[in-house]
């Protein structure tokens, strides 16, 4: 059942502050999910301190991300300058992920700056998005964000605008979809306008219930070379599911590719350590040698924030581990 009052969100804080300190290596993810919960309980004061615990950590994985929804929250309950100033850092460090970039960009949007929302969207989009090379799933949402602004500013379509309408699926155009006008529409007492616009309304809903519908990857698993050696040889039954390591990341580099011919969004690897697995395999009162736990393991893996976008960028390091670029390793691979 999900949370709809601040009690429940509360409460599911609360939960998610166990759940980290009994798994430390994840720490991250769930400090961050209880940080939102907060947000949403009104509590913004300790969701600011959980961010802050989460930037003076060493070892932060994702500092920029941190800093994005900790200048966002800020911003809400007065803290300006402080956002501001974090935004700023975002700027600076340029992560190569599109998350940051959007949640500091939307902050901007939602307090009317539209001009520098749309300065920040831009960059994102310079820095991410190589020439001649797919758009990654995560970036697109930085191409609707930007695409939106322009509606609002009232800017005429440029290349990345038509880029974006190809790439957006649902059934109203985003023209529609950021039609400042929709706002005028809302308080309108003519019920033809009315209807039209929560038909709109619904299926612009739908899309986003699409992809709440995955709050996660969808993630395979994936085994570095050591680690599954050293799973083998604790569990040889196990064998007749990784004949060899070479085979393993063919693949899994097949599934994959399966999976995104058949519409499959927002897909992931985790990476899998022996120590990790049997832990979750003890949590589970199961044995590690059972195969049909190995599924298992993967979305527990992806939905405690364990999973890594795929494809990597073409010129980006190859997912394996290998060292070389995507495009010279597995993403130059057929099959």
């Amino acid at each position: 059942m999900r949370p709809d009052t601040p009690a429940d969100h509360i409460t599911e804080a609360e939960r998610l502050l166990r759940t980290a300190a009994q798994y430390p290596e994840d720490h991250e993810p769930l400090l961050l999910q209880a940080a939102a919960h907060l947000e949403l309980a009104g509590e913004r004061a300790r969701a600011a301190t959980l961010y802050d615990e989460l930037l003076n950590a060493p070892g932060t994985e994702h500092p920029q991300l941190v800093k994005a929804l900790s200048a966002a929250n800020l911003w809400e309950y007065g803290h300006e300058a402080e956002a501001r100033a974090l935004i700023d850092g975002v700027r600076v460090a340029a992560p190569q992920e599109a998350a940051p970039w959007e949640i500091a960009a939307e902050t901007l949007e939602a307090h009317d700056e539209l001009e520098a929302a749309h300065d920040l969207f831009s960059t994102a989009l310079r820095l991410l998005i190589a020439p001649g090379e797919d758009v990654p799933y995560a970036t697109q949402s930085l191409l609707t964000g930007r695409h939106r602004v322009r509606r609002l500013m009232g800017a005429a379509h440029d290349a990345w605008d038509e880029l974006a309408d190809t790439l957006h699926t649902a059934a109203v155009p985003l023209d529609e979809l950021h039609d400042p006008k929709r706002l005028w529409a809302l308080g309108s007492s003519d019920p033809g306008e009315l209807r039209a616009e929560i038909t709109r309304l619904r299926a612009e809903l739908g899309t986003y219930r699409t992809a709440l519908s995955r709050p996660f990857p969808v993630a395979v698993l994936h085994w570095p070379a050591d680690e599954l050696r050293e799973l083998l040889t604790a569990y040889p039954g196990l064998g007749s599911e990784y004949t060899s390591h070479p085979d393993h990341l063919a693949r899994l580099e097949s599934a994959l590719r399966d999976l995104q011919a058949a519409g499959t969004p927002n897909l992931g690897i985790v990476t899998g350590t022996v120590p990790s697995y049997e832990a979750f395999a003890a949590s589970e009162a199961a044995s590690p040698a059972d195969p049909d736990l190995l599924p298992q393991y993967a979305t527990t893996l992806a939905a405690r924030g364990r999973a890594v976008p795929w494809p990597p960028p073409k010129s980006g390091a190859c997912w394996c581990g290998s060292g070389e670029s995507y495009r010279e390793c597995h993403g130059g691979r057929v099959g």
